[in-house]
């Protein structure tokens, strides 16, 4: 199993920038690729970026690609999201999330298929 715990989150103005992290505990953090995900109240969790087992390949949302950076450190089990240039709409609460059992080469964006989850990080811009 792999428990989630996010930090990071904030206020900060348009333009700005936050980096989030993600603390994982438990035997398989190395061996699972590893999202982060949003949601906003009223809408549906929506992808963000996914990155493979040694962060060699990284997949991203349209909406974010260019601003944010997904990362990682498995000496410190440890998965971040560096968001710059942020924007009103990319105010939500951030999820981490961990693809425990792909097996496969693709890094997934829907959300059921992924096994562990984060209880979440709150980012608001102003604008």
């Amino acid at each position: 199993q792999v428990q989630l715990v996010e930090s990071g989150g904030g206020l900060v103005q348009a333009g700005g920038s936050l980096r989030l992290s993600c603390a994982a505990s438990g035997r398989t953090f190395s061996s699972s690729k590893m999202g982060w995900f949003r949601q906003a109240p009223g809408k549906e969790r929506e992808f963000v970026a996914a990155i493979s087992r040694n962060g060699g390949s990284t997949r991203y949302a349209d909406s974010v690609k260019g601003r944010f950076t997904i990362s990682r450190d498995n000496a410190k089990n440890t998965v971040y999201l560096q968001m710059n240039s942020l924007k009103p709409e990319d105010t939500a609460g951030y999820y981490c999330a961990a693809d425990a059992a792909n097996s496969g080469y693709y890094l997934r964006s829907a959300p059921n298929l992924y096994d562990y989850w984060g209880q979440g990080t709150q980012v608001t811009v102003s604008s």
